[in-house]
């Protein structure tokens, strides 16, 4: 049976020819959270037939990890061309937030494409797929379902919900029926808990964040690669590295202590921004010690502006989540 898999970059393992056995790995490099969704062309360009349109890394067959019996030779294909001999075609996405929006993204995907779409299996992965080599349980013990007509509707449903120009689309998925999707709905309730806090403007993995410093970890590598203490897997390390850049580097900073060279270097030059990082030594600011005990707000003091999903918060459109979720009310400074 020749069978292709398609999973995230937390699934590099999976190229691995001696845990699995598959003709190719395709993973998805696109990430949902942390910055603008990609755009409907680059999604589109993304899966579509190599041409000069293509620049260095926007074409799917650069993230194919394994490639057996020919399958390099079809690689200039469309992805949906490339698709069409495959018997099975598995889709392995574990728990993090933003593998459960792939995994919604790329089933939207595969709806224009019914043919194939019959073909599609959806592997039950409840732990990180990076420690697949590690400490994860054998292939044939890992839930394999047939993914349905009405799995691919649901999927299709919340991606555009999420998508929406307001969280209200993506908040109300959460009063649907999303048991085909035993892991979507902790990852879609995780990513609406980033969103801003009416008491202190921040979502949680920030004040998760303040928490810590405010403990007494002063070094970001402790932030951001000890994921236990941190105990939010929405945003990677650099989303994280950012997260703390808003917090210690605005008007009113809730953080000190983080190497100013940051506002300067570079956001592609990573070596340099690790080193700067790495030097950096957190403390509370008084101000942050009252957004902390929920006494200020930090988006009363701070411009703010980035994206949850294809919703752009700004001071003066700004979404809340405490716990329910609040329209934009009243412009902020």
């Amino acid at each position: 049976m020749n069978r292709l898999i398609v999973t995230s970059s937390s699934g590099s393992s999976l190229t691995r020819s001696e845990l699995i056995d598959a003709d190719a790995t395709i993973m998805f490099p696109f990430r949902f959270v942390g910055g603008p969704l990609p755009s409907l062309d680059e999604l589109a360009r993304y899966v579509a037939a190599r041409s000069e349109r293509h620049g260095p890394g926007e074409h799917w067959s650069n993230f194919v990890g394994l490639w057996r019996h020919g399958s390099k030779a079809r690689r200039d294909l469309a992805l949906f061309e490339f698709c069409k001999p495959y018997e099975v075609i598995e889709l392995w996405f574990d728990p993090a937030p933003d593998d459960q929006l792939q995994l919604i993204c790329w089933l939207d995907w595969f709806r224009s494409y019914p043919e194939i779409a019959t073909r599609l299996k959806l592997r039950l992965v409840d732990f990180n797929l990076i420690m697949m080599d590690v400490e994860a349980p054998k292939e044939d013990r890992i839930p394999l379902v047939n993914v349905s007509r009405a799995h691919i509707e649901t999927a299709s449903m919340c991606w555009r919900a999420y998508r929406a120009p307001t969280p209200e689309p993506c908040f109300d998925q959460l009063h649907r029926d999303l048991s085909a999707f035993p892991l979507l709905r902790p990852a879609l309730l995780d990513l609406i808990e980033e969103l801003p806090s009416d008491v202190t403007g921040l979502g949680a993995t920030e004040m998760r964040l303040l928490e810590l410093v405010a403990t007494g970890f002063m070094g970001t590598n402790m932030l951001f690669y000890l994921r236990g203490f941190r105990q939010r897997g929405v945003f990677s390390d650099w989303e994280i590295g950012s997260l703390l850049e808003g917090l210690a580097h605005g008007p009113r900073p809730a953080l000190a202590g983080l190497d100013d060279e940051l506002r300067v270097i570079d956001k592609e030059n990573l070596r340099d921004r690790l080193k700067a990082y790495q030097r950096s030594r957190l403390t509370m600011t008084e101000f942050g010690k009252a957004v902390l005990a929920h006494k200020e707000d930090f988006s009363r003091h701070n411009p703010i502006d980035r994206w949850w999903g294809g919703t752009h918060l700004t001071n003066d459109r700004l979404w809340h989540f405490d716990p329910v979720l609040t329209k934009p009310q009243r412009k902020r400074a």
